[in-house]
């Protein structure tokens, strides 16, 4: 049995280790500790019953961008442990984090031209699209395939912010008699604006 959890400062080095073993793009322990430091809601692992670290997704918000956005820095499972979903399972819970927690409208990534698998993945299962492709993106020299997938975070932020507002407004009549008053209830009416969804 494995499972997918939020990963924590412990499990950086056997992350590390995952990379090293699964992909040709490796990072300082550095790189690690600023993605765990700046975005924790974002890193995730797969852990067997035998608490090893099998997978793990390794993610951020991109904020030299006018738009909100996550990014996926790396995505690896180990060779033993995949056909089980776990790729999509760690993809899929670093996906909502961004959503639900900074409100992100889409999220990007990059993947070489001939990963075949992992271009299948993300395509297939995930529902990402290509949005352009990157010439010599790697130190190999291999083009890279940026591709996006639209997220919900607009509407989460939206919410979020009307539930603020709702909050404040009820901490506002509190104060000023309840919600009996004829401010209150001018209040609660602009609450929700005409043709806003609830």
């Amino acid at each position: 049995m494995v499972c997918i959890r939020q990963a924590t400062i412990d499990d950086l080095l056997a992350m590390q280790a995952c990379n090293l073993l699964c992909l040709p793009e490796n990072y300082q322990m550095k790189y690690y500790f600023y993605h765990i430091l700046s975005w924790p809601q974002l890193l995730y692992v797969a852990e067997d019953y035998g608490g090893r670290i099998v997978g793990y997704v390794l993610a951020k918000m991109e904020e030299e961008s006018s738009e909100c956005h996550g990014h996926i820095t790396s995505l690896a499972v180990l060779r033993t442990h995949r056909k089980l979903g776990l790729a999509t399972k760690l993809m899929t819970a670093a996906q909502n984090a961004m959503e639900q927690v900074f409100g992100s409208e889409y999220v990007s990534l990059h993947v070489r031209r001939s990963n075949r698998a992992a271009f299948n993945l993300y395509t297939e299962t995930l529902g990402y699209q290509i949005h352009d492709i990157e010439a010599k993106y790697y130190a190999d020299g291999e083009d890279a395939y940026d591709m996006r997938k639209q997220l919900n975070g607009k509407l989460y932020r939206h919410q979020h912010q009307h539930q603020h507002q709702h909050q404040h407004q009820h901490q506002h009549h509190h104060h000023h008699g309840g919600c009996c008053s004829s401010e209150a209830k001018g209040g609660e009416a602009k609450a929700v604006p005409k043709g806003a969804p609830a």
